[in-house]
C-alpha cells in the first residue's frame, strides 16, 4: 500500500540518513519513478525532505526531525530485539513484516537506546532448525551465568563434558556469543573462535578479567559457516549407520541416498553418526519408519530396546491405572 511505503520512507532515511532514488527503489522493490512520487508525496505533506543533486547526493531528512513512534525503555528494547528471529519469521511468509516493525522501533528509539538493539542483534542468534529431528529440552543450569559473560565480556573457566576421549576437559572461554539451536543452547567462544554447548558445561567458574570481543565478529554469519563445516566434517570424522526410509521420511540434509527408492517406496540411505548411543536416541525417535541395517552393533541395540518395549506394552496389565 502506498500508505505503508510512505511511512518505510520515512523511517529508513531516519535510521540511515541520506539515500539516492535507487537505493530506495532496491530496498522497497518499487522503480525509481514510483520513488519519486512518493517523495513528492511526503513533500506535499509537510515532511521536512530534501533532495540533492550530483555523485553524493541523494534525499534527507531535514536534521533534527524525527518520528514520535514509540517511547520504549532499554530493558523492552532490548527484549524486542532479543525476540527477532528473521529465518522463522521469513519461513512463515513473515519476514517483511518483522523487519518493518523492527524498522520502525529502531526509527524511533534515541541513540543511547539504539546501542541496546544493536549489542542485542549482533550477540543473540536464534536458528530452530534441529540438526536430524527436533531436540528435547536439556538442564542449563549455567545458562544465566554464561549469558552474562557474554553480554560483559568476561572470562569463564569451565569444565565440560565432549563425545570424544577424554571426555571431561578444562577450558577457558572468551564468550562471543549464544545461538539457541532446536532448543538446545550453545556458546561461540574464542579462541577460535570455538563452539560448546551449554547443557554440556560440569562446571564454571566466572571472573572477573574481561576481554576484548572481535569487531569483526559476526555471530550470524559464524554459525552458518558452523552448521556447515559440522556436516562436511560428519562424513570426513563420523562413523556410518545404513538405514531404509520409509517413504516421504527425511532425517537432514547430512544424508546420502544409496540408489532409487524400491518397489515400496523404501529408501536405502548413509547417516553419518556421533556413536551407537546418539543414533540410538535418534533413530528410535523415527519407530516404526525406520530400519537400521548397519553397524550391526546400532542393529541389535535397536532390536533390544524394541523388545523391551513390546515385553512392556504387550500383554501386561497398565500399572498404577484406576
Amino acid at each position: 500500500m502506498k500508505s505503508s511505503r510512505l511511512v518505510s520512507i520515512l523511517l529508513l532515511l531516519q535510521t540511515r540518513g541520506r539515500m539516492t532514488a535507487a537505493q530506495l527503489a532496491e530496498e522497497l522493490e518499487v522503480s525509481v519513478r514510483t520513488v519519486y512520487r512518493d517523495v513528492e508525496a511526503l513533500g506535499a505533506a509537510g515532511v521536512p525532505l530534501y533532495g540533492d543533486a550530483g555523485h553524493a547526493g541523494g534525499y534527507r531528512l531535514l536534521d533534527g526531525y524525527r518520528t514520535r513512534l514509540t517511547g520504549l525503555t532499554a530493558d523492552e528494547a532490548e527484549a524486542l530485539f532479543l525476540a527477532g528471529v528473521p529465518g522463522p519469521a521469513a519461513q512463515l511468509g513473515l519476514g517483511p513484516v518483522l523487519a518493518a516493525a523492527q524498522l520502525k522501533v529502531r526509527a524511533a528509539l534515541p541513540p543511547e537506546l539504539r546501542v541496546h538493539a544493536d549489542r542485542i542483534s549482533g550477540r543473540f542468534h536464534l536458528d530452530a532448525p534441529g540438526w536430524y529431528t527436533d531436540a528435547g529440552t536439556d538442564e542449563v543450569p549455567y545458562l544465566p551465568a554464561v549469558a552474562d559473560a557474554v553480554w560483559n565480556n568476561k572470562i569463564l573457566h569451565i569444565e565440560y563434558r565432549r563425545w570424544r576421549e577424554p571426555t571431561d576437559v578444562e577450558r577457558r572461554l572468551e564468550p562471543y556469543g549464544l545461538v539457541l539451536k532446536a532448543g538446545r543452547w550453545y556458546v561461540v567462544a574464542g579462541p577460535g573462535p570455538r563452539t560448546f554447548r551449554v547443557d554440556q558445561i560440569l562446571e564454571l567458574a566466572s571472573s572477573d578479567e574481561g576481554f576484548t570481543r572481535p569487531d569483526d565478529f559476526d555471530l550470524a554469519a559464524h554459525w552458518t559457516a558452523y552448521q556447515r563445516g559440522f556436516h562436511q566434517r560428519l562424513y570426513q570424522d563420523r562413523a556410518e549407520a545404513v538405514v531404509r526410509l520409509a517413504p516421504g521420511v527425511a532425517l537432514a540434509r547430512a544424508v546420502r541416498q544409496d540408489g532409487p527408492a524400491g518397489p515400496d517406496g523404501w529408501t536405502v540411505a548413509r547417516v553419518p553418526i556421533e556413536s551407537v548411543e546418539h543414533a540410538h536416541a535418534e533413530f528410535l525417535r523415527l519407530g516404526a519408519d525406520i530400519e537400521v541395517l548397519q553397524p550391526p552393533e546400532l542393529r541389535e541395540r535397536i532390536a533390544r530396546t524394541v523388545t523391551e518395549l513390546a515385553a512392556l506394552y504387550g500383554n501386561s496389565p497398565v500399572r498404577g491405572g484406576n
